[in-house]
């Protein structure tokens, strides 16, 4: 199932996320990709839409092959298999977390200024992303958001691999997606427009949005 861009996908997830959480009352997206995905299911709902600042922890030497995350004021969420595969350890990953807990910093400085994090305690919450490789980064979010007690958690994307869509499960209560493809490969591969978005691309989108 090929998506045109993140919007389109954002459009066509909505129905089935209004179908499973129609008292879904907060979604919160993973930026930067997440973004333009939940805006139409904010819409679809009638929703407040806030953020859910992430970063993955790539592993030394390559870092797109993330072995661990870390969201918001959370501690460091790691994939053990993913390490082991790396060949390296939580310990040797020190240096790649202070610079991501920084980036991390920043990104919250950015998008969300003097505003505290989005309140979810006894809330319906939708978790959105673009898509779910190894479902690292939103297994930190998800790891975040559930510590605050929501009433019920939610995490949708549009196209997810297997293994982390069986991986997150038990950390929500339910994952709402489009396509599972077994041959996966990559995020991008499922969108004819995938383009990195920027800063400057999440405060559009968050313009107009009434936030938690």
């Amino acid at each position: 199932m090929m998506f045109r861009d993140r919007r389109e996908a954002g459009r066509l997830l909505a129905e089935r996320v209004a179908a499973t959480a129609p008292d879904a009352v907060l979604v919160l997206a993973l930026p930067r990709g997440g973004l333009p995905v939940a805006a139409p299911i904010a819409d679809r709902l009638g929703a407040a839409l806030d953020i859910v600042v992430a970063r993955k922890l790539g592993a030394p030497g390559h870092p797109e092959f993330g072995v661990g995350a870390i969201a918001e004021d959370g501690p460091p969420v790691y994939d053990q298999d993913n390490l082991r595969y790396a060949r390296t350890t939580e310990r040797s990953m020190a240096g790649t977390l202070a610079a991501e807990r920084a980036e991390l910093r920043r990104r919250i400085r950015r998008y969300r200024g003097d505003r505290p994090a989005p309140p979810v305690t006894g809330r319906v919450v939708v978790l959105v992303d673009d898509g779910l490789a190894t479902g690292v980064t939103a297994h930190a979010a998800l790891r975040w958001i559930r510590g605050r007690g929501p009433a019920r958690l939610l995490l949708a994307v549009p196209v997810c691999s297997p293994q982390a869509r069986d991986l997150l499960a038990p950390e929500t209560d339910g994952i709402v997606y489009l396509s599972a493809p077994a041959d996966f490969l990559a995020v991008g591969r499922w969108y004819e427009d995938f383009g990195q978005l920027t800063d400057a691309d999440v405060d559009e989108v968050m313009r107009g949005y009434t936030h938690a």
